[in-house]
């Protein structure tokens, strides 16, 4: 693995030098467990299994069990999205089932720890957080030094807290869901297919290039036949582009439509993130017309005194926010708003465009600039792969822990 600078998104804590540094290694080097919303009653139809993976990703593992159990991958709750490389756990659910089923499944690198009932489906919202354990490694400083830097970051975030920005995970491995869900939402659906299925890039895979260079030649049958088994969206759209002779509007509409819902998520996860921009370093100050966040319950309200309502805001008790575009998002006004206004602009939204979200089932809503971490524990040792720094932390259900983490390494993660 190799250590690269991040340059997309300014540091709050950027007078603080960074240890540099890797992480995931090896897949125990990033732990992930789900943090539930509420305990499992014991009773009930559905069946939730507490899941063990590594090495695949939410999805990938919940095909396999899918097929495992003979059922359809939809059929199964969940209540987060995570990592691939790492070893997560998270609960799934199931209804109509016996817990022996899931119990006895043989699926590597998948195990079922343990089973209970309850009496609905999970949900992505059900969910209240994460606890993580995280090593980072390959560090361009000492270990003796590295603890103590790590330790005057976090007591920055935590005080002030850690901007809230979306991670590089919310847009793929290409870095392009955002522009694939703008495209969506503008209706640019050749724009959408050239993006979704051409245009390779140096991290793809030797048989995607190979795959999206042929479909920028114009030759889909080659496409198809080079695209791997794994990427099922993708070869979904191109036998439709075949079946409809090259109508690239009309096998758009062959894309899933859960898979169209997360990349306009992305489109919105990416205005929210110029907005935080705009707002750094200071996203533990408030303006007159912020909606602020009250932490203690998820509430929202506007600001209009900002002075006096600031010591709530250095106490955590509230926090600043910004837009996830749609019919439910409260907009901010007076001078956040117009920090808002400038990040829609830079985007070519109109309030046409805005309308065509609600059709993917996005609502909006407003997102804290930060967010603070939880139990938060550093260690630094040795062990049989070299020196390392080991975090301990929780975070709330939406926060990122990449962006904690790039606060402490100032490198790629």
């Amino acid at each position: 693995m190799t250590e690269t600078v991040v340059s997309n998104y300014p540091f709050l804590t950027a007078e603080i030098a960074g240890i540099g540094g890797v992480i995931k290694v090896c897949e125990k080097d990033f732990q992930v467990e789900e943090i539930p919303l509420y305990p499992a009653s014991g009773q009930g139809t559905h069946v939730y299994a507490l899941m063990e993976k590594k090495g695949l990703s939410t999805m990938d593992a919940l095909h396999k069990i899918a097929r495992g159990l003979g059922i359809a991958a939809r059929d199964i709750g969940y209540a987060g999205l995570k990592d691939a490389y790492a070893i997560t756990r998270q609960w799934i659910s199931v209804e109509h089932i016996e817990p022996q089923r899931l119990e006895q499944l043989e699926i590597p690198n998948v195990k079922i720890l343990e089973t209970t009932r309850h009496t609905n489906k999970l949900k992505i919202s059900h969910l209240q957080g994460n606890r993580f354990v995280i090593r980072v490694r390959e560090m361009r400083v000492p270990l003796a030094q590295v603890q103590r830097q790590a330790q005057a970051v976090l007591e920055v975030l935590g005080r002030r807290g850690v901007p809230n920005y979306f991670g590089p995970q919310r847009f793929g491995n290409r870095s392009d869901t955002h522009k694939l869900g703008k495209a969506m939402v503008t209706g640019e659906y050749e724009l959408f297919m050239d993006l979704f299925l051409g245009q390779p890039r140096p991290e793809d895979g030797p048989n995607e290039v190979q795959a999206r260079n042929y479909y920028d030649q114009g030759d889909y049958e080659k496409a198809l036949a080079c695209w791997p088994g794994h990427f099922r969206d993708h070869r979904r759209d191109l036998s439709a582009l075949l079946q409809r002779k090259g109508n690239k509007k009309a096998a758009s509409h062959a894309v899933d439509k859960n898979l169209k819902r997360l990349f306009v998520s992305a489109f919105q996860s990416e205005i929210f993130n110029r907005v935080v921009v705009a707002r750094m370093p200071d996203v533990d100050r408030l303006l007159t017309g912020d909606m602020a966040y009250k932490h203690e319950n998820g509430a929202c309200f506007r600001v209009e005194d900002a002075q006096a309502e600031q010591g709530r805001c250095d106490r955590f008790e509230i926090s600043p926010t910004g837009p996830l575009l749609g019919k439910h998002m409260t907009e901010a006004t007076g001078p956040a708003g117009e920090i808002e206004k400038k990040a829609l602009a830079e985007t070519e939204m109109t309030a046409s465009l805005l309308e065509k979200i609600d059709q993917y089932r996005l609502r909006g809503g407003r997102r804290p600039l930060r967010f603070q971490p939880h139990q938060v524990q550093v260690s630094s040792g040795v062990d049989p792969l070299g020196e390392f720094l080991e975090l301990r932390f929780e975070l709330d259900s939406g926060c990122y822990a990449t962006t904690l983490l790039q606060e402490i390494m100032k490198s790629a993660v």
